[in-house]
């Protein structure tokens, strides 16, 4: 399974928490993301964007109409419609229709939907991934091969009158004082902490997206509601030991902070949240080998150690 698709499986993991039971229905589901340097492509510097208005639109063979529907993302930028009965929907297409965190006015082109599966009058559509884009790209972003620097021009003065007179020699200045070090940004640092150094109070300021009274439920999705109930917080999920389930969710909260809190670590937010719903639909045994995943990259697999310091 490549990148879009796992993306776009999670994307449905996550907002299926608003589908109600197994009957026949169409759900279309994918993610925007702030692009932020204005490549059309998905990179290191781009975001998903929550609060983002996304409207599906189908014409007819005449280019009326015929249905149309308008969804916001939510935390992870993901977004998911349902559509009563078994609408034909492959002639559909999706594009952002209203801003979300100021990521820009401009966006991307639309994207037609894809038919993943149908099963017991049930459908999944998917759609790759919409992007909004800022008026200019962002300073820091990598200048494209395609767009040529222009040369700088030099001025044509015109020749002097006369000979200036030679100003005497100017004694040398005196040393600069040397430059103090620049601050180490935490994020760009490979770090990875396990689960009791996220407990501690000195360590509280490295929950950035996330805080300990966020449910599971909220920031899992549908089955690790199903699963763990809809009462546990990310703090409890931390305190989990002695049973291979509630150790999964442990070592999962942690590589979700640890993935927030340096992009050098192992896992991306997403596919934290993916390989947890996938290991919770499989064997006891998928389980245990995906909490030891987890486990393994929350220790730094023995070479990047905990960047924490304590908070002031």
């Amino acid at each position: 399974m490549d990148w879009p698709l796992r993306l776009f499986f999670t994307a449905f993991l996550i907002a299926a928490a608003a589908i109600d039971g197994t009957q026949a229905d169409a759900t279309v589901a994918g993610t925007v993301f702030c692009d932020q340097c204005k490549d059309g492509q998905i990179s290191i510097f781009d975001y998903p964007l929550y609060g983002t208005k996304v409207a599906v639109s189908c014409l007819d063979s005449n280019g009326q109409l015929t249905m149309w529907r308008e969804e916001t993302t939510n935390w992870f930028g993901n977004y998911a419609m349902r559509f009563e009965g078994t609408p034909d929907l492959s002639s559909c297409y999706a594009q952002v229709s209203g801003s979300g965190q100021g990521c820009g006015a401009e966006v991307g082109p639309p994207k037609n939907l894809k038919l993943m599966f149908r099963m017991f009058d049930m459908e999944m559509y998917a759609v790759d991934p919409l992007l909004s884009e800022p008026a200019q790209p962002m300073s820091y972003c990598p200048r494209s091969s395609a767009t040529p620097v222009p040369a700088p021009v030099t001025p044509v003065l015109p020749p002097p009158k006369e000979t200036p007179p030679v100003m005497p020699r100017l004694p040398p200045m005196p040393p600069l004082p040397p430059i103090p070090p620049m601050p180490p940004m935490s994020f760009l640092e490979a770090s990875a902490c396990p689960y009791w150094n996220w407990t501690m109070p000195e360590y509280k300021c490295y929950w950035k997206m996330v805080t300990p009274d966020m449910k599971v439920a909220v920031v899992f999705g549908l089955v690790v509601a199903q699963r763990y109930g809809t009462d546990m917080s990310l703090g409890m999920a931390l305190k989990g030991r002695g049973d291979p389930y509630r150790t999964l969710l442990r070592e999962a909260t942690t590589a979700l902070l640890n993935s927030y809190n340096s992009i050098q670590f192992a896992y991306h937010p997403l596919g934290v949240i993916q390989d947890l719903n996938l290991a919770l639909m499989g064997s006891t045994r998928a389980v245990l080998r995906t909490g030891l995943r987890f486990m393994r990259a929350n220790s730094g697999y023995g070479k990047v150690s905990c960047k924490f310091t304590p908070c002031k």
